[in-house]
């Protein structure tokens, strides 16, 4: 996995990188990152001897937590917590209970959007975000590929980067994406979309793009997954505290935040080729004003 870093600016997102990848971790690392998040305020001010002493593990465990978290270090963690601490205590995601009442609804829901937001853009990781624009840039054609909700995603980021002049397509079906990128071209790029990471039909397609020697990007929460491995560059969001059915809202909070990430990047490519981009622009403004005459 790439390092997550970000920019000059203040960092946090710790505890969220922290509390994503609990599931995955293993015994020691998970019992090291359950004393951090318990314990926030207190770790700030610990070596790393001291952390693995206090939590019961060792200081073995802290750098191969940090290695697990794709950190520089124990530094960079305490930085990330610490901003974290400096954050409002009222952002958080809320669970929506039976026979609640609309306002709350409307409340909870439009917050745990927002938190989903929040969590992914401090989740970016900069160095991979340039990357994947250099590569959107270049490219000769750009295939979208998800399953499920994800494959909305994947239609909407082909309905953005078509207005770059470049050949955009985007598919839901592994049949129709494969016969696509069985020509794919060392200068065409393919985007899986899984929220997840652990999509087989994504894997996949991914993997079969890297054996034609197409740059592969993912988006898929933040950790090691199937889909993240078969890419060369990664994209995260947060995973939003998936709340379970029937009171899916993490589920819409995470397309927002598929949606947020895709913004992110058409928005960079467009800055970046802002000449091009804006004759592009106006020549498609154009065409919709001409359909819209009677």
């Amino acid at each position: 996995m790439n390092d997550v870093t970000k920019s000059k600016s203040s960092l946090s997102g710790g505890l969220v990188m922290l509390n994503e990848l609990m599931h995955k971790l293993p015994p020691s690392e998970k019992k090291l990152a359950d004393f951090i998040i318990n314990h926030p305020h207190e770790v700030i001010y610990l070596t790393v001897a001291q952390l693995g002493e206090a939590s019961g593990t060792s200081s073995a465990a802290v750098i191969r937590l940090c290695k697990s978290l794709g950190l520089k270090g124990f530094q960079e963690l305490k930085l990330r917590i610490s901003g974290d601490l400096h954050k409002d205590q009222d952002d958080e995601f809320s669970d929506i209970q039976p026979r609640e009442d609309q306002e709350s609804i409307v409340q909870k829901v439009t917050n745990n959007s927002i938190q989903a937001i929040k969590e992914t853009t401090e989740l970016v990781n900069y160095e991979s975000l340039g990357k994947a624009v250099e590569a959107m840039q270049n490219a000769e054609r750009i295939h979208f590929f998800g399953v499920g909700a994800s494959g909305i995603i994947a239609k909407d980021a082909q309905q953005k980067f078509i207005r770059m002049n470049k050949a955009t397509s985007a598919f839901t079906d592994i049949h129709n994406a494969g016969m696509y990128i069985a020509n794919a071209k060392r200068n065409d790029v393919v985007f899986g979309i899984s929220f997840s990471g652990e999509t087989h039909e994504t894997a996949k397609i991914m993997e079969l793009a890297r054996q034609k020697g197409a740059t592969t990007i993912s988006l898929t929460r933040y950790g090691s997954s199937p889909v993240t491995e078969q890419a060369e560059i990664n994209l995260f969001i947060s995973a939003s505290r998936e709340i379970p059915a029937p009171f899916r809202s993490g589920a819409t909070s995470s397309r927002l935040a598929q949606l947020h990430m895709i913004d992110i990047l058409f928005t960079s490519v467009v800055t970046d080729q802002y000449e091009e981009a804006s004759v592009y622009l106006e020549e498609i403004k154009t065409t919709m004003e001409f359909l819209k005459k009677k």
